[in-house]
């Protein structure tokens, strides 16, 4: 089959690889019809290249439908259209009974001290194959793909994924009050849909950062006050006087490890990834350091006795925090990777024709598969006004 593969920093490319096969009697062979670019994928484009060997097949956003199923798979039968979220995880063991899918003591990477496997993002996350490919294999057939209705377009469920849980994740942590306000940091495809989550669920004020032209225009359209960062030196400011000079009650960090500004810890993030991969493995594990502006622009946006919600990946291990800052205005954290099936039921309802937040057009660009070491090169560098990729293996 067809799939992207890593082949070093900044460097990815369609090859030919062999096909999947069912080799655990609940697995699912899907033949994959969408799988989306995430922003996280370009961590490993950019930053986590240590934890990565050439040929790794990328990729967590994906949907199709089923090919073959194991012997044990009573829950699905060929033809199924399913979507894959992108943490492996059992659905049985005592975390996902909890609702912490993310966290399944199934799939831990117990080497690596992290959480549930996820699908294409390297060691540290198992080294499970990714699904920007034809085909991939789906372990826990009778837990883990979530079944779609057949008919709407891809593009109304791939979401399900990962961006809508993980904006929707976002936004219930960061608990907004009724009426209430947030900021939100970056205006991706994460932060864009937080956005439209959290106006859909009643916030009264929805104020969004970023600083790409097309980004900050796609959430004013969606009703969200925009504040683009080229024109604001203090973005704190610019929040509080927005708000009775208070600040918002909540702030979303949607960007993550690659914000920009920083250019000392961007320096460190290029180093690292330059590294021979043993020392870089042990760098980004011990003395990583993130580029943390828009981490810290949260805790000055937020008021006092607010919440911070953190979607956006850090992979530091020795990142400074502003400790008597948090302490001070008595802020509360919460961060983590998307528990995907906790959210499923509460999205559901809201992937219809009337499509109140706007899945079936959130894709600015949908591409073939063999275009995909293009599109990452293009969203990297936020040209062309790419928020958000699908890309069409030909095999679909």
């Amino acid at each position: 089959m067809r799939a992207l593969t890593y082949q070093g920093k900044r460097n990815v490319s369609v090859e030919t690889v062999p096909d999947p096969e069912i080799t655990q009697p609940d697995d699912v062979l899907v033949r994959v019809t969408t799988s989306g670019i995430c922003g996280s994928d370009l961590h490993l484009y950019e930053v986590l290249g240590p934890f990565l060997d050439q040929g790794d097949v990328l990729g967590h956003e994906t949907m199709g439908v089923v090919e073959e199923v194991g012997p044990e798979v009573a829950a699905l039968s060929p033809g199924d259209r399913v979507v894959m979220p992108f943490n492996v995880n059992c659905g049985t063991c005592w975390m996902c009974e909890q609702g912490l899918q993310s966290q399944c003591e199934t799939t831990q990477v117990r080497e690596y001290g992290t959480g549930a496997s996820l699908f294409g993002y390297s060691k540290l996350y198992g080294q499970v194959p990714g699904g920007q490919a034809e085909f991939l294999r789906v372990p826990f057939g009778n837990h883990l793909p979530i079944k779609v209705p057949d008919g709407p377009p891809d593009e109304r469920y791939v979401y399900l994924s990962d961006v809508l849980p993980t904006a929707w994740q976002a936004v219930a942590y960061a608990d907004i009050p009724a009426g209430g306000s947030v900021t939100v940091l970056g205006l991706g495809p994460i932060g864009d849909m937080a956005c439209r989550i959290a106006l859909h669920q009643g916030a009264g004020q929805v104020i969004g950062v970023d600083l790409v032209p097309e980004r900050l225009k796609r959430a004013r359209l969606r009703g969200v006050h925009t504040l683009d960062l080229r024109e604001h030196d203090d973005i704190g400011a610019a929040v509080r006087e927005l708000t009775d000079g208070r600040g918002t009650d909540a702030a979303i960090d949607a960007v993550g490890m690659e914000a920009h500004g920083a250019p000392v810890a961007k320096a460190a993030h290029q180093a690292v990834g330059l590294l021979p991969e043993a020392l870089g493995q042990k760098m980004m594990q011990r003395v990583g350091v993130d580029r943390l502006a828009a981490l810290n622009a949260a805790f000055d946006v937020v008021r006092r006795g607010g919440t911070v919600s953190l979607s956006g990946v850090y992979g530091g291990a020795a990142d400074p925090l502003p400790m008597l800052k948090l302490f001070d205005k008595q802020i509360q954290l919460r961060m983590g990777q998307a528990n995907v099936h906790h959210w499923v039921d509460d999205i559901l309802p809201l992937l219809t024709d009337e499509d109140p937040l706007g899945v079936d057009t959130f894709a600015t660009h949908t591409l073939p598969l063999e275009k995909a070491p293009e599109a990452y090169g293009t969203f990297q560098r936020k040209e062309d006004g790419m928020v958000k990729t699908v890309l069409k293996p030909s095999a679909a």
